[in-house]
């Protein structure tokens, strides 16, 4: 409206209508947005490759409404950013959320093979800023199951029983994982992460040696998004 009388307006209108057409009429290789982050990062994409390049080129060319062009490019570049952030909240959301559990996760958990619980444990680590983190468990792990650096650097071990939950791990069986964790990995930081409780003797022993006992109840809060303080 400001510039009708412009023909360079009267040529920006007639391309983005023929677009506009194009755009209608033409089939798609990308289905529609499936969500509100992706019709975010779409009217971005259109701001940043259409709008804002159009209004350059009116200011380029006019003089009598160049400071409301100005002004209006400047609006169009604001929500461009404003939508940017928020896509990039959106995706850090869903990040977030991918790492929750679903609701029975101990009896996800109870319903897992010995491995697919290794791996669990595993993102866990990976979601609580522990790095060079690999499965190992299986022959040959000399007692480990899982291996790691945590985010401030310290040597990480860790020790996966998926037992049943009237199931508990007793003294010996922590005794064991000392060894492995202290004489054959020295390890800063040592992990026994099991799906049922210890015995008073066995948590005993993991305090003495300096083994954290993950205990069924304390897994699921750290299932749930409770970070393990001793990865802190």
């Amino acid at each position: 409206m400001l510039l009708r009388d412009s023909e360079v307006a009267r040529q920006v209108r007639a391309y983005l209508l023929d677009m506009e057409y194009l755009a209608r009429t033409q089939p798609v290789e990308n289905a529609a947005p499936t969500d509100l982050g992706d019709l975010d990062d779409r009217i971005t994409y259109v701001l940043g490759k259409t709008v804002v390049p159009m209004f350059n080129a009116l200011i380029e060319r006019s003089g009598e409404h160049r400071a409301e062009l100005i002004a209006l490019r400047t609006g169009v570049q604001r929500i461009e950013r404003r939508l940017h952030q928020h896509h990039a909240r959106l995706k850090r959301l869903e990040g977030i959320r991918d790492d929750r559990p679903t609701v029975g996760v101990m009896a996800a958990m109870d319903a897992m093979h010995g491995r697919t619980f290794e791996r669990h444990v595993a993102k866990l680590l990976i979601r609580d800023g522990c790095t060079n983190v690999v499965v190992q468990g299986g022959p040959g792990d000399r007692g480990v199951d899982i291996i790691g650096i945590t985010a401030d650097g310290r040597r990480l071990v860790v020790q996966c029983k998926r037992f049943a939950p009237y199931l508990n791990i007793t003294s010996p069986e922590v005794q064991r994982f000392v060894g492995a964790a202290k004489v054959l990995y020295s390890a800063d930081v040592a992990l026994y992460v099991a799906t049922c409780p210890f015995t008073p003797e066995a948590l005993s022993i993991a305090g003495e040696a300096g083994i954290t006992a993950v205990h069924r109840g304390a897994l699921e809060e750290w299932s749930a998004g409770e970070p393990l303080r001793i990865l802190e």
